[in-house]
């Protein structure tokens, strides 16, 4: 069975403590403190691994944790380090944080290798704590403890090109026939349950990747039949190749049926729907009415700015012309990957509650200042200059009660607030 989500807890090791203990040797009857630290606890990372395409194993397994550091000893013996774990997940995995469904890390592009989190650092042994007053310290540091988070993992297929239309329409069929793919084909609805990925390869042009996602049905949307399992894989396609059955070989209207599958497009993800789209009027091969029902699918689209080409998956006529011109239209488009944009961050998440900050009114500057190790790490983090960056922002600001302490201030809209040298006009 096909796996593309997958809930699992990731925990990482605990740092080793530190040791309290002093030398007694023969001879040395009051010898100095010589406790060794406690090792670092091991951290989690996730890889991508090329011979996976599903999420599959994760049904087997679901938490995974990272070794504790070993304590410290005596006679300066540090304790040993927890080993590291490294989840291996397929190219194309979403990790998002499971409770607020935020995107941690995207594993795709040049994302193969990530660490979500940190193992704890091991305490210092009591030999640290050594001064000219104190010479017997009876006190070493403890490890500091694990991170552990519940994670959503989420399959999202990377092609150019993603096939859409009602079940049994010939996506399977135009997938064989133009590219290396071997999809299973049948005469029976829902023949394909897994999104498949094929390469075209064109004479004198770069070729793209296309993606059979399995037939949609109304109210896929709502997660009626598997739609929500196959919407979320046209989530990175840049062009929507909408497969139709010209013929009405099943009785359909391929018209309506191009509007029902818009629909539950746009129910699904409104920036999806809006993405350039050609429609591959397909089956010509199966017309035997004396009305061209392709005339009437052209004359519907194409003055809306939608292409429509006459093709039969099964003879190949039309799918010359229909490929080049998606090949056109791909290399007008932009050329970088879809990446999720990281929108939680667990370093942050976890030293949030303890780092502080201030919130105060400089006379000098007419300006509102916010300062302090949380603030300072939180602009490390983000990334302002995209809009959901600036709204992580505006979210941080309010969940902190920073807006609050402003407003108790008297901060009036157009006042400026200053952030370790970016400032802000404040509005509400």
């Amino acid at each position: 069975m096909f796996a593309d989500r997958a809930r699992i807890f990731v925990k990482s090791g605990k740092g080793g403590d530190g040791h309290v203990s002093f030398r007694r040797e023969k001879y040395v009857p009051n010898g100095g403190p010589d406790g060794g630290d406690g090792g670092d606890g091991g951290s989690v990372y996730f890889v991508v691994d090329e011979g996976l395409n599903t999420l599959t194993d994760f049904r087997n397994v679901r938490k995974y944790a990272a070794g504790n550091g070993e304590n410290g000893n005596k006679r300066n013996c540090s304790g040993k380090s927890g080993e590291d774990i490294f989840i291996k997940v397929p190219e194309g995995t979403v990790i998002k944080e499971f409770e607020s469904g935020k995107v941690i890390t995207d594993m795709s592009g040049d994302n193969r290798k990530f660490l979500l989190l940190n193992g704890g650092k091991g305490g210092n042994g009591n030999q640290h704590y050594a001064t000219s007053t104190m010479q017997a310290p009876k006190y070493a540091q403890p490890g500091q403890p694990a991170q552990e988070l519940e994670l959503l993992l989420e399959l999202k297929v990377i092609a150019d090109v993603g096939l859409v239309g009602f079940p049994n329409v010939g996506k399977s069929t135009l997938l064989s026939r133009v590219t290396n793919a071997r999809p299973k084909i049948a005469n029976y609805h829902f023949t394909t349950l897994n999104p498949n990925l094929g390469v075209v390869d064109l004479e004198d042009a770069k070729g793209f990747v296309i993606a059979d996602i399995p037939g949609l049905i109304e109210g896929a949307s709502e997660g009626v039949g598997l739609g929500h399992e196959f919407l979320r894989h046209i989530e990175r396609t840049k062009l929507i190749l909408h497969v139709v059955d010209a013929a009405s070989t099943e009785g359909r209207d391929p018209v309506e049926d191009i509007y029902a599958i818009n629909r539950e497009l746009a129910a699904y993800n409104a920036e999806i729907a809006a993405r350039p789209q050609i429609i591959a009027a397909n089956k010509i091969d199966m017309i035997y009415t004396e009305e061209d029902p392709v005339a009437r699918i052209k004359a519907e689209f194409e003055p809306k700015g939608i292409p429509v080409y006459a093709i039969s998956a099964v003879s190949g006529q039309g799918l010359r012309e229909l490929l080049y011109d998606i090949n056109n239209k791909l290399e007008q488009l932009d050329t970088e990957p879809v990446i999720f944009e990281q929108e939680f961050f667990p370093e942050f998440h976890f030293d949030m509650d303890s780092e502080p900050f201030t919130v105060v009114y400089d006379e000098t500057e007419d300006a509102y200042v916010v300062e302090g190790p949380r603030i300072e790490k939180m602009l490390s983090y983000t990334n302002l200059e995209s809009e959901k960056g600036f709204r992580f922002f505006q979210n941080f600001l309010k969940d902190n009660g920073i807006l609050e302490q402003l407003e108790a201030l008297g901060i009036e809209e157009g006042d400026t607030v200053r952030m370790y040298g970016l400032s802000f006009d404040y509005y509400k």
